[in-house]
C-alpha cells in the first residue's frame, strides 16, 4: 500500500515546495520506489487554463489534457512520471464536484458543509489512483497560515491520523534567513510556522531550511528543540546553482535517508545517483555556448516560460553547450523603428513560443521574417508556427490581408477558430463566444509526418507521433497549396489530414514550427528531439558566425 508524504511550506511564498518534491520523488526513485507525485492548489480557479500568466505562471497541460500547475512539469522532468488530471485539484474544482452532488441529491438532504463533505472530498481525492505505487509525495500550495488552505491542511490533518505514522509523513519547508545587520542565521521564522502547523493538530516530522549559506550545527539542534524534531530531520536545503542539482544536495544532507528511517524501510546503501551526476557535470562543464532570442509577450515573468525555458537547457545539455536565453520582449519589434530587430543579430537561434491574443504579434512576425531571410534556426512554437505561417502568407504568398480570427474578423483567415476535432472516438465541439475554462484543443494528440522531412529525421525516422496541445485556433488547411507554392512545407498533420501539425522550409537550415508544445515532454535525461535538434543547429550556426 503507498506511503504519503505531504509537503508544506511556511513563513514566505516561492522556496520551491515544488522542486523539493519532485527532487525527493527522485531520490526515492534512485532507491529503486516507484512513486507519484500530486498538487493541490488552495485557489478558487476550478484549474488555470483561465488565469493570466502574470498571475499565475506556465500552465502545464497533461496527456489527457488536464491543465494545471507549471509542479507538475517539474514533477515530470524529475521522475519521468507522467501526471494526469488526478494529480493536480484546486479548491474550486474540489468545492464544484461537491456542489454537483449536492444538485443531484447524493447527500440524501444533509447540511453540506467543509467538514466532513470538502475535506472527505479532499482525501478521496489525494488516494485516488494510487494502487501500485510505493510512494505519493502530496505538495499542499499556498503558505501555512494562508486561510484559503485551512480545508486542505486539515484534509491531510485527518488522513494522518487515519494512515498513522507507518503510512503517513509531513515535511514542511521553511526559510532561515540571514539578518546582516545581525550577522547571524535566524530560526524564529521557522519556529512559528512550525507553531503554526501545531495549532492545527499537524506535526511535521521533517524540516526542509532554505537558506542562502550553510546552517551551523547549533542552528539546527535550536530548531529541532523548539519544533520536536529529531536534529537529523532538520535537512538544510540551501541556494543551488542549478535545480537538477537539488537531488544530489539533499542526498548529501540526508532527506532520503529521514524519510525511509521515518517508515522504518532499510536506508543503507547508495542510491543510484549518475543520471543526476551527469546531468550536473554537463551543465557545470559546458563545451560551449550559444545564444537563443526568444521573442514572446510574456518575457517579464519568465514563470510564463518555465518549461520552454527548462527544455532549452536540456537541449544544451544534449550537445554539453551552455544556452545562454535573451528574452525578447516582442513589441520592441513593433515601433517603426527598423532599426529594433537589429537586436536580434548575432544570436545563434530564434524561437517564436506560444501566446494568447493581437498583442506584441506584429513583433513576432518579423522576428519571423528576420530568421528566414538570415537563414538563424527558427523554432515556433504554437503561437509561433501559427506567426511563422502568417509570414509567409503575407510575404511570400502574395496574401497581404493574411491574418487570424483570434484577433478580429479578417479577409484572409489563414488560422481560425477550431470548432470541432475529433479525440478518439468522440468528436470534440466548441462554440464562439461560450467558456473560455477547458474548451481549447487539450492533451496529447497524434501526427503523422511526411516522409523526407527534416522534423522526421529530427524524430528519428518515425512515422507518427503524439504531442500536447493547448489551443484554441488553427492554421487552415485551405492555404496549403498556396503556402507550399512559397516554400512552407506542412510536413506533418492529424491523421485525418485536416490539422496541420508541422511547417518547416526545406530551403533553410533548421526551420520548424509546430502546433503542439514539445517542451511539455522535455527531460533533462531525455531531451525532447526538437530542442535537441534546434540546438544542434544553432551549435552549427555558432560556428558560421
Amino acid at each position: 500500500m503507498a506511503r504519503f508524504v505531504f509537503i508544506t511550506g511556511g513563513v514566505v511564498s516561492s522556496l520551491g515546495k515544488g522542486i523539493a518534491a519532485a527532487s525527493l520523488g527522485a531520490l526515492l526513485q534512485a532507491r529503486g520506489y516507484k512513486v507519484r507525485l500530486r498538487k493541490l492548489d488552495p485557489y478558487l480557479n476550478v484549474d488555470p487554463g483561465t488565469m493570466s500568466p502574470y498571475q499565475h505562471g506556465e500552465v502545464y497541460v497533461t496527456d489527457d489534457g488536464a491543465e494545471t500547475d507549471l509542479d507538475l512539469g517539474h514533477y515530470e522532468r524529475f521522475t519521468g512520471v507522467a501526471a494526469t488530471r488526478a494529480d493536480a485539484f484546486t479548491t474550486g474544482r474540489i468545492y464544484s464536484e461537491v456542489i454537483a452532488k449536492e444538485r443531484r441529491g447524493d447527500y440524501l438532504g444533509g447540511t453540506v458543509q467543509v467538514i466532513p463533505h470538502i475535506t472527505d472530498a479532499i482525501k478521496e481525492a489525494i488516494q485516488a489512483e494510487t494502487e501500485g505505487y510505493d510512494f505519493v509525495l502530496v505538495e499542499i500550495g499556498g503558505t501555512v497560515g494562508d486561510i484559503e488552505s485551512l480545508p486542505f491542511l486539515e484534509a491531510i490533518r485527518q488522513m494522518g491520523n487515519e494512515l498513522g505514522p507507518q503510512r503517513s509523513l509531513f515535511l514542511h519547508l521553511t526559510l532561515v534567513p540571514y539578518i546582516a545587520s545581525a550577522g547571524e542565521l535566524k530560526t524564529k521564522p521557522t519556529q512559528h510556522s512550525v507553531k503554526e502547523l501545531l495549532s492545527l493538530g499537524i506535526q511535521p516530522q521533517i524540516l526542509l531550511c532554505r537558506a542562502d549559506r550553510p546552517l551551523p550545527e547549533n542552528e539546527r539542534r535550536k530548531i529541532a528543540l523548539f519544533c520536536n524534531v529529531r536534529p537529523e530531520s532538520v535537512i538544510p536545503a540551501l541556494d543551488a546553482d542549478s535545480i537538477y542539482s537539488v537531488p544530489l544536495q539533499y542526498h548529501a544532507e540526508g532527506l532520503d535517508r529521514e524519510v525511509l528511517r521515518h517508515f522504518n524501510l532499510s536506508f543503507y546503501g547508495e542510491p543510484d545517483m549518475r543520471r543526476w551526476e551527469r546531468i550536473v557535470h554537463a551543465i557545470r562543464n559546458p563545451e560551449g555556448e550559444v545564444t537563443i532570442a526568444v521573442v514572446g509577450k510574456y518575457t517579464n515573468l519568465l514563470d510564463a516560460y518555465k518549461s520552454l525555458h527548462e527544455a532549452l537547457i536540456h537541449g544544451g545539455i544534449a550537445h554539453r553547450v551552455r544556452v545562454k536565453l535573451d528574452w525578447v520582449d516582442s513589441q520592441i519589434f513593433e515601433g517603426g523603428d527598423a532599426a529594433a530587430v537589429q537586436r536580434l543579430e548575432g544570436v545563434h537561434g530564434i524561437l517564436v513560443p506560444g501566446g494568447f491574443g493581437e498583442r506584441g504579434t506584429q513583433g513576432k512576425i518579423e522576428a519571423v521574417r528576420f530568421a528566414r531571410e538570415r537563414r538563424i534556426p527558427f523554432f515556433g512554437i504554437c503561437f509561433g508556427m501559427q506567426m511563422a505561417v502568417i509570414e509567409a502568407a503575407r510575404n511570400q504568398a502574395g496574401i497581404p490581408e493574411a491574418s487570424s480570427t483570434e484577433f478580429g474578423p479578417c479577409a484572409e483567415p489563414v488560422v481560425g477558430l477550431l470548432t470541432e476535432w475529433q479525440r478518439g472516438n468522440m468528436v470534440e465541439k466548441r462554440r464562439e463566444g461560450g467558456d473560455l475554462g477547458g474548451t481549447m484543443r487539450l492533451g496529447a494528440y497524434p501526427a503523422v509526418l511526411a516522409e523526407g522531412s527534416l522534423v522526421r529525421e529530427v524524430y528519428g525516422g518515425v512515422a507518427e507521433i503524439r504531442e500536447r496541445h493547448r489551443h484554441r485556433y488553427e492554421v487552415n488547411i485551405a492555404y496549403r497549396e498556396r503556402l507550399e507554392a512559397a516554400g512552407l512545407v506542412f510536413s506533418g498533420l492529424s491523421p485525418d489530414g485536416v490539422l496541420p501539425e508541422i511547417v518547416e522550409r526545406p530551403d533553410h537550415p533548421w526551420f520548424i514550427g509546430v502546433q503542439y508544445h514539445p517542451e511539455l515532454r522535455s527531460k533533462p535525461f531525455d531531451p525532447h528531439p526538437l530542442f535537441a535538434g534546434f540546438i544542434g543547429a544553432a551549435v552549427k550556426q555558432a560556428r558560421l558566425v
